[in-house]
């Protein structure tokens, strides 16, 4: 998968902004893309703080371009556009104050075209890296929620990896029938970056009417809501997670669309499921877990588990870009 990734990318290179530009996994990440040419690192932070930090850990980061908030020469303009974009919901004097954290002015950064995607989350929570990208970037035309999938990568028998797709796993708690038609057609769009053919299933603790309830009606109606607006993309539910992935079981369900027993795109039915589900693929299924990526935003800006490692660092980097 990150060979095709890579390859895309060297066609056309990009500019990803990383917010904890001192971070010693940031740096080893940014070291190893310097070494390349199909993705440019711009670190943010105190061009003397960061080649200390790069010297103490043994990272050459010579050729990274460095953005200091403290000393940025179109700050001014940065603030007038971040004023405006928060329409008078932040005075200049809070706008200037909120860019001095590399959240916010990284984010300005890929707002302002300096560049395209930006990653963030080694030290910020989740919240603080989706905050100043719902209040700058906004959602894009047609989204009216920013979503999330992650991807699963494990090597299969065949020599290709096996790659899915699930969502919503981290952003929205408790979708609702629109949003998750929304979350699924962005899911599907994402999915097909990364070599996914989708087979979309609508997930429930009911196959097909076998268990009654508000939330198999949700998912039921929700999955009949995507078909009709994703005709071409196979779309099946409601479905037990095993008639969705076993041939055996969806034999015995009786279940004779094209998704029931081989279905590799998944959409939850709310958050505890959804981060619970990718968790048990991740850990008892020895699958790769990239995520989570923000899906609905005007331009990629994706965020990372504080217990990241380098190469986490380096993979999610690689993602985000190719959605660029």
């Amino acid at each position: 998968m990150f060979a095709q990734l890579i390859a895309t990318l060297k066609k056309n290179p990009k500019t990803i902004v990383f917010t904890e530009g001192t971070d010693p996994r940031i740096l080893e990440a940014s070291a190893r893309l310097l070494s390349s040419s199909f993705l440019k690192p711009l670190l943010i932070g105190n061009p003397d703080e960061l080649a200390a930090a790069a010297e103490e850990v043994g990272f050459n980061i010579r050729g990274a371009e460095i953005a200091d908030p403290e000393n940025y020469p179109e700050m001014d303009a940065m603030v007038e556009k971040m004023v405006e974009l928060r329409k008078g919901k932040m005075t200049p004097e809070q706008c200037r104050e909120a860019l001095k954290k590399g959240n916010y002015f990284g984010t300005m950064l890929v707002k302002m075209g300096k560049a395209d995607c930006l990653l963030g989350g080694a030290t910020y929570s989740t919240a603080d890296t989706v905050r100043p990208a719902l209040q700058l970037i906004k959602t894009r035309p047609g989204s009216n929620i920013v979503s999330s999938c992650f991807i699963l990568v494990r090597p299969a028998a065949s020599g290709e990896n096996e790659v899915l797709a699930m969502a919503d796993c981290a952003i929205n708690i408790k979708p609702t029938e629109d949003e998750l038609v929304e979350i699924c057609g962005a899911t599907v769009e994402c999915a097909k970056v990364f070599g996914v053919d989708p087979k979309v299933a609508f997930l429930s603790y009911s196959t097909l009417g076998s268990g009654k309830g508000e939330d198999v009606d949700k998912m039921r109606n929700a999955c009949e809501k995507a078909k009709a607006l994703m005709p071409d993309t196979p779309i099946g539910g409601e479905f037990q997670f095993d008639a969705a992935v076993s041939p055996v079981v969806a034999k015995t369900k009786h279940i004779t669309d094209a998704v029931g027993g081989h279905a590799n795109t998944f959409i939850f039915p709310d958050i505890n499921a959804g981060n619970i589900g990718y968790k048990i693929a991740q850990r008892l299924g020895s699958f790769e877990a990239y995520g989570p990526i923000l899906l609905g935003l005007n331009a990629p800006i994706n965020d990372l588990s504080r217990g990241c490692n380098a190469q986490e660092v380096y993979s999610m980097a690689i993602i985000t870009a190719a959605l660029a």
